[in-house]
C-alpha cells in the first residue's frame, strides 16, 4: 500500500471519503457530494485529484453525462489476497493493507454511532480498551481459544428483546522489540 495513504487517514475529510468510497467499492464524485454537501465542491474535487494522483484511489470506469465524462472510483487497494494467501506469502504490505481496512470499518461503526443524537455512552455498553501484556505465541494462542470459548455460546444468539447487534473486535498488534 503507498505510505500517502495514512496522510490522507489524518485528514478528518479524507478519512470520511475513503471511509465512503470503501463502503460503496465504486463511486462517483457528483455521489460524494450528495453524502457530503458540506465540503465545497472545489475542495472535494481537490482531494479527489491527490487521492488518484497519489494512488489512494482509481478510476474504474468512466460513464458519459451531458457531454461530459463522469469517472467513478474505487479504492486503488488489492483487496483479493485472502487472510490465508497473506500469511502464506509473508506479505508485509498486503497485511498492512488488511489492517487499514479493519479499521477504517470500526472507525465507520463509531462515526455512525457518533452522529446519532441519542447517543448513551455509559448505557449502550460501547467502549475500547488497551491491555499490554507479555506472552509467548503459546500463551496467546491459549488466551485467543479462552475468549472464543466464552464467546463461542453467544454466537448464534437471535437478535430481539434487548439484544443489539454489537462487534467485539480483537486486535493483537506485532510484537515490539526490545
Amino acid at each position: 500500500m503507498n505510505d500517502k495513504i495514512f496522510s490522507h487517514l489524518s485528514d478528518p475529510v479524507k478519512s470520511k471519503i475513503i471511509m465512503e468510497i470503501h463502503e460503496q467499492g465504486r463511486i462517483t464524485t457528483r455521489q460524494i457530494a450528495q453524502i457530503f454537501d458540506e465540503i465545497p465542491q472545489a475542495t472535494l474535487y481537490r482531494y479527489m485529484k491527490k487521492m488518484h494522483s497519489d494512488g489512494i484511489i482509481k478510476v474504474v470506469d468512466e460513464i458519459p453525462v451531458r457531454g461530459t465524462i463522469e469517472k467513478v472510483y474505487a479504492l486503488a487497494f488489492d483487496l483479493s489476497k485472502s487472510n490465508e494467501a497473506v500469511i502464506e506469502e509473508n506479505d508485509g504490505k498486503a497485511y498492512l493493507q488488511m489492517a487499514t481496512l479493519y479499521m477504517l470499518g470500526i472507525l465507520r461503526e463509531f462515526k455512525e454511532y457518533s452522529d446519532k443524537a441519542d447517543v448513551n455512552l455509559s448505557g449502550d455498553g460501547t467502549g475500547f480498551s488497551h491491555a499490554p501484556i507479555y506472552a509467548t505465541t503459546d500463551e496467546l494462542t491459549e488466551i485467543l481459544t479462552q475468549i472464543k470459548d466464552i464467546l463461542s455460546p453467544h454466537l448464534s444468539n437471535p437478535p430481539g428483546g434487548e439484544r443489539k447487534l454489537r462487534n467485539l473486535s480483537i486486535i493483537i498488534t506485532p510484537p515490539k522489540t526490545n
